[in-house]
């Protein structure tokens, strides 16, 4: 049995893909997960998974969500290892430590690239605001100074820049998260 994060993309946000965790949490152990947890209501999920990793578990949990709650939605998943790295690997320490909450790890399903950060870089510098990217592992990170509800550095951006879904956790849910797993 492997830990695995997964992530709901827009789940819970705006009224948008409404999802009880009580009841998301029951419909996994359903499924066969084990020591499912979740964190917030914006699909953050713990399991215990055994066979399935990965592209496979993605794919098998978009489908099953679907299935049993008509939620369309991308689902990113990390193994805790990953999620170890991930927070290891963070390139703006000084702000995890002073500022969590305006810090975003944004995950994409597959590896950002080395031209698609670039093109994030410039996107978010032409939006002249004080936002900075860093990357690592192919992850992106976005530190917000002056906080991510007015930002012109939108999820639709990032995505646009990427070519593809992506889903953001602040730094304290990336934590608790890891706490968890």
């Amino acid at each position: 049995m492997t830990t695995q994060i997964a992530l709901l993309r827009a789940v819970n946000v705006g009224g948008r893909g409404k999802v009880a965790m009580a009841d998301l949490r029951d419909y996994l152990v359903s499924l066969g997960f084990a020591n499912v947890r979740t964190v917030l209501q914006s699909g953050n999920v713990v399991m215990g998974a055994d066979g399935l990793k990965g592209v496979k578990l993605e794919q098998f949990l978009e489908g099953e969500f679907l299935k049993r709650f008509g939620l369309r939605t991308d689902v990113v998943v990390r193994s805790a290892a990953e999620w170890d790295d991930l927070v290891a690997t963070n390139p703006f320490p000084d702000e995890a430590k002073r500022d969590p909450s305006h810090l975003l790890a944004m995950m994409a399903k597959r590896p950002v690239t080395r031209k698609a950060f670039d093109t994030l870089r410039s996107a978010v510098s032409a939006t002249g605001g004080r936002e900075t990217v860093g990357e690592s592992g192919g992850r992106v990170y976005i530190y917000f100074p002056d906080g991510i509800g007015r930002s012109r550095v939108t999820t639709a951006l990032v995505e646009r820049a990427l070519g593809g879904p992506v889903t953001g956790r602040n730094w304290n849910t990336i934590l608790k998260l890891a706490e968890l797993a």
